[in-house]
């Protein structure tokens, strides 16, 4: 996938976040479907940002009064960077980490915003742990998913899986750890669920 394509499919996510977040409409819940959301707390640095961002659009449109046309693309710019700052809000908001038991093999389905999209079946965990870290070092294997710089939950792997980031390259991965507004409330879902007994087998039919 080219780099250009992959950026374009991201901002897309973005805008459609937008309009998810407008409506009230989650992405990717539903019938047993359980969704455990991450972005709380992390509004008001988002539309801090997307405040700073308005502020050096009215600086620029001052300093470019004298080059309309220049103004013009500037302001532009300005004016769609906001919205993706807020499209990356609403992308957190709109697509949470999601415990799927309506399926065969139950998942858990790992979200970051619009770009980090990964499911993990729980047959391939070995263990959860609720830890919180707020410093993550680059190791192979390995992926952090931070909330303002915050992780809360770690997954440990019994095998290797693949994960591609946004440019579409794959790396496989042994250990996540990420975010969630209640680790509590996941971890012990995500316990329950890996502990929950097999149905029994259905009886053969009588001769």
């Amino acid at each position: 996938m080219s780099i250009a394509r992959a950026l374009l499919r991201h901002e897309t996510r973005l805008l459609v976040s937008l309009v998810l977040w407008a409506a009230r409409r989650p992405h990717g819940t539903g019938s047993g479907r359980v969704p455990f959301p991450y972005a709380r707390g992390e509004g008001p640095l988002m539309f801090g940002l997307a405040f700073v961002c308005v502020i050096e659009s009215l600086t620029m449109s001052v300093l470019l009064r004298d080059w309309p046309a220049v103004h013009r693309i500037v302001l532009g710019l300005d004016l769609y960077t906001v919205v993706l700052v807020i499209g990356m809000h609403a992308a957190n908001v709109v697509r949470p980490h999601i415990l799927d038991t309506d399926t065969d093999t139950v998942t858990l389905r790992i979200r970051r915003g619009a770009h980090v999209d990964l499911r993990v079946p729980l047959q391939q965990i070995a263990a959860v742990r609720r830890e919180l870290r707020t410093t993550h070092l680059r190791a192979p294997g390995e992926l952090d998913l931070p909330l303002g710089a915050r992780t809360t939950l770690t997954l440990e792997l019994a095998h290797p899986i693949p994960h591609f980031t946004l440019l579409g390259r794959q790396r496989h991965i042994h250990t996540v750890r990420f975010h969630a507004d209640d680790p509590a409330s996941l971890a012990d879902a995500i316990t329950r669920e890996r502990t929950a007994p097999s149905p029994p087998p259905d009886r053969p039919a009588a001769v």
